[in-house]
């Protein structure tokens, strides 16, 4: 997605009938507006691997191209070699298109599939290209692997078209919207009519997500609020991403448009963290146009979801219908839990009936460490129904948190994940586990970008002389600063603490050009911003209770944009336990 917002500029309605209205709602995990639409029963089930296969790949490109993708550089290049070597072998017509009136001269990849009339075509869209900050995974490697993954799909499917289908990989969209603006003014007025609708996909990975579709309640984003109705997320209108991604360009030529987003640097609400699940006030996704944006910033179940999303809308506009088969989904609420040794926890299963007739399915689970076990009651449910889900550890169990794998089995196969953390019983050792958390004693044990800890008189320390400040150098950069930690296992409290400073010369009050993100392991605590900016040091407090027992790391990572500066200072490091 663009950096800087593109003015909106009015656009005509247009309604163009893509499909037939939804049929009723079966049951679902809540209250569904929508249920899946008779001629896309048969959509396939996407495989999220298949799809983080392909972040994998963008993330290998990034590292072995000088950390990015951006338009114009060779990461950006080998990009656009591997997707249309996957579209090429699976039989698609594939066009390279250089945008010759592009900031960074590139080319977008334009694959058709051989089938169904020329004249009344579906297009598909993600632009491929990422910003110089960091490996662009999320924003928008995901929706180029979520689209990528579809198209091999359909090819392997090979079923009987109704409508021509045409997927679109776009060069210069963080330059504003450059590749996607290109392709359609080099097409005629009647080359633009064939064009039925276009949808496009921009961050449908992000990890504190929510789900948003453009436009949700026109014709043309039906399937998609469809699907994701019967999943009952309720899904929102895109109102942070409008006039910034490629459907713009669309829209601006009277194409239909739509498509799947998860946010980007606002914030979500507590009405949406408490519909969706994620941190209230928190951005959608604290590593937009970052160096953290890597295959550690994906959330996977909305990857999954984005992914089979796209699969109903295909076969919903343009593939042939047949025989409804049957079909449910399988969700946990909540998400993740914590278990002492000894303990027990529990969460609730809930299944729905997502096509076809309702049917038994079986529950089981996967991926328990030693000393755990899982277990449902009711065992089996009719899909719509829920069972509840005991995780138990044992005296000696593991300690440490594990991804369970919770999966039902019915005429498919369905899955969702659940994260249980175990913690002791035993004697607390407790105390302060930080080192040289006020940066007097040198560098030692800290890892840091050289000059981050300092005595420099610009920025004063909290206490003492010395702190850690990073950035502040009004160009590009990134610094960090790291420590490795043993949290001890059966303490009742562990609460990581430090003192920040934010000062800037940003005169913005809504964009977060300036970034510092702050992590336990893979884990990001929080990201704060040139708006977070504040007189003297504020006290910054988080429970890490879920890291009882483990060794991990503890790490800030400022990055600053190409100017004016923001200082992140930050002073009196602790990480108590008690």
């Amino acid at each position: 997605m663009t950096r800087r917002t593109l003015a909106i500029a009015a656009v005509t309605a247009v309604t163009f009938a893509l499909a037939a209205p939804p049929a009723s709602a079966a049951p679902t995990v809540r209250p569904a507006t929508a249920a899946p639409a008779v001629a896309a029963l048969a959509a396939p089930d996407v495989q999220v691997a298949n799809v983080q296969a392909h972040l994998a790949q963008f993330q290998s490109i990034a590292t072995s191209n000088g950390g990015n993708r951006r338009s114009g550089s060779a990461g950006y290049t080998a990009s656009v070699a591997y997707v249309k070597s996957k579209l090429q072998a699976a039989g698609y017509t594939v066009t390279e298109q250089t945008c010759t009136t592009c900031t960074y001269r590139g080319n977008n990849v334009i694959a058709e599939w051989p089938q169904g009339p020329t004249d009344d075509v579906i297009m598909f869209g993600a632009h491929l290209d990422g910003v110089a900050a960091g490996p662009g995974i999320n924003d928008n490697g995901s929706g180029s692997s979520v689209l990528l993954e579809n198209a091999l799909v359909l090819a392997q499917q090979n079923p009987t078209m109704t409508k021509r289908v045409r997927f679109a990989w776009w060069n210069g969209e963080e330059q504003g919207l450059q590749g996607s603006k290109f392709y359609v003014n080099s097409l005629t007025t009647a080359q633009k009519g064939y064009i039925k609708g276009y949808y496009n996909f921009d961050m449908v990975s992000s990890t504190n997500g929510g789900y948003f579709i453009n436009r949700v309640t026109s014709t043309t984003a039906a399937p998609l609020k469809a699907y994701w109705d019967s999943l009952g997320l309720s899904p929102e209108e895109n109102t942070e991403g409008q006039g910034r991604s490629d459907d713009y360009s669309f829209q601006q030529a009277g194409i239909p448009t739509s498509g799947y987003a998860m946010g980007a640097s606002a914030r979500k609400t507590s009405a949406q963290a408490s519909k969706w699940g994620g941190t209230a006030n928190a951005a959608y996704d604290p590593c937009y146009h970052s160096s953290c944006d890597t295959t550690s910033n994906v959330n996977a179940t909305g990857l999954n979801r984005s992914a089979d999303g796209v699969a109903y809308a295909i076969w919903d506009l343009a593939v042939g219908g047949g025989t409804p088969t049957n079909d449910f989904s399988v969700a946990v609420s909540p998400t993740a839990g914590g278990v002492v040794r000894g303990g027990s926890t529990t969460a609730t299963v809930s299944t729905a009936t997502t096509s076809g007739s309702a049917q038994t399915v079986a529950l089981s689970a996967s991926g328990a460490p030693s000393g755990v076990s899982v277990s449902f009651s009711p065992s089996s449910v009719t899909s719509g129904g829920s069972a509840t889900m005991t995780v138990s550890a044992s005296s000696s169990a593991a300690l440490g948190t594990f991804t369970l794998t919770v999966t039902g089995t019915g005429s498919a196969t369905r899955t969702a994940s659940y994260t249980v953390t175990v913690t002791g019983t035993g004697s607390c050792t407790g105390g302060q586990v930080v080192g040289n958390g006020g940066f007097e004693s040198g560098t030692s044990p800290w890892t840091a970008t050289t000059g981050v800890i300092t005595n420099s008189s610009s920025q004063p320390a909290r206490t003492g002389s010395y702190k850690a400040w990073l950035n502040g150098n009004g160009s590009t950069s990134t610094d960090t600063l790291s420590q490795s930690v043993t949290v001890p296992a059966g303490c009742s409290s562990y609460t990581l603490a430090f003192y920040l400073h934010i000062d800037t010369a940003e005169r913005t009050t809504t964009v977060a050009y300036d970034k510092l993100v702050v992590q336990v392991g893979s884990t990001t605590l929080a990201t704060y911003s040139n708006l977070n900016k504040a007189t003297g040091y504020t006290l910054r407090s988080f429970d890490v209770g879920a890291y009882a027992g483990q060794t991990v790391t503890l790490k800030f990572t400022g990055t600053e944009d190409s100017s004016l500066q923001t200082s992140f200072v930050i002073d009196d490091v602790t990480l108590q336990a008690s």
